[in-house]
């Protein structure tokens, strides 16, 4: 085991929770008769910004839009990978018009962007992962999105099917830890998937129920630090003894749509040099 692992400074897109709501049901978290406390939001939100620039990441913020209280969830607005980006065709009517103010934050900072003709959300369920893309569908994102991520990008996809609808997107049962491993909630996945991310990632760090269904795989790395909800106290002592630092961040108010971390957040991948 590693004494120290290196993080790499990453950029990092979100938006402020400012219309922030649970308005409707599209999935199991989401309870509309459940009030939000959006100044709790937005004071857990700001901690989240200033925990990664405390950290020396950049991050930049798109313009939240009155009536669409899930921009929030920047994560699942595209993805970037060496600088292209694939934007995103949302399988709930309720969330399809987010993509139009990413899109003209993206041109705005002078992007291409794609549009996927497949229903697909972005990094909810297209995780860039070194040497390929980690996929997720079974509740969002069809298999015909992953070919058009293929064929976009030229980077093998990996196919992988969800099966529990508490982790409806692969970003709530799987993150990225580095450039080599990952960390995942096995039966969240098909018997199938299962074993290829066995085969995959044979030293992967396996999380428990308890601590993917406290957000604890809704996660962001980079590399070294792990940004993680302060629920997961058994991954999180999992990845101390893997050499990993967490890095507690309290985003409870957005369990209550389904999201944590990474949900709001998008990785910026630029080319690397």
């Amino acid at each position: 085991m590693p004494d120290s692992r290196v993080p790499r400074r990453r950029r990092y897109l979100v938006c402020e929770p400012r219309h922030f709501a649970v308005q409707y049901a599209i999935n199991p978290w989401m309870h509309p008769d459940e009030p939000v406390d959006v100044i709790r939001a937005l004071d857990q939100w700001q901690t989240l910004v200033d925990t990664y620039r405390a950290h020396g990441h950049t991050v930049d913020t798109v313009k939240p839009v009155p009536g669409l209280p899930d921009m929030v969830f920047a994560a699942n607005a595209a993805v970037v990978v060496g600088g292209r980006v694939f934007g995103s065709h949302f399988h709930a009517p309720e969330r399809r018009p987010e993509s139009v103010p990413y899109e003209a934050w993206f041109k705005a900072e002078g992007y291409e962007v794609y549009h996927p003709e497949s229903v697909c959300e972005g990094e909810g369920d297209l995780v860039p992962a070194g040497r390929w893309i980690l996929a997720g569908t079974g509740f969002r994102t069809t298999r015909e999105a992953h070919s058009e991520v293929q064929e976009y990008f030229g980077v093998p996809v990996i196919s992988l099917t969800l099966v529990d609808p508490y982790f409806y997107h692969l970003d709530t049962a799987l993150f990225v830890l580095d450039e080599e491993n990952i960390a995942y909630y096995p039966e969240a996945f098909s018997p199938g998937s299962r074993e290829v991310l066995a085969r995959l990632y044979p030293d992967a760090v396996l999380a428990t129920r308890e601590d993917a269904m406290a957000f604890g795989l809704n996660s962001v790395s980079d590399g070294r630090h792990v940004f993680i909800a302060p629920g997961a106290t058994a991954l999180a002592g999992r990845l101390a003894d893997r050499g990993y630092v967490p890095v507690p961040v309290d985003l409870s108010e957005f369990q209550k749509a389904g999201g944590g971390i990474k949900c709001c957040t998008q990785e910026i991948r630029e080319i690397r040099s």
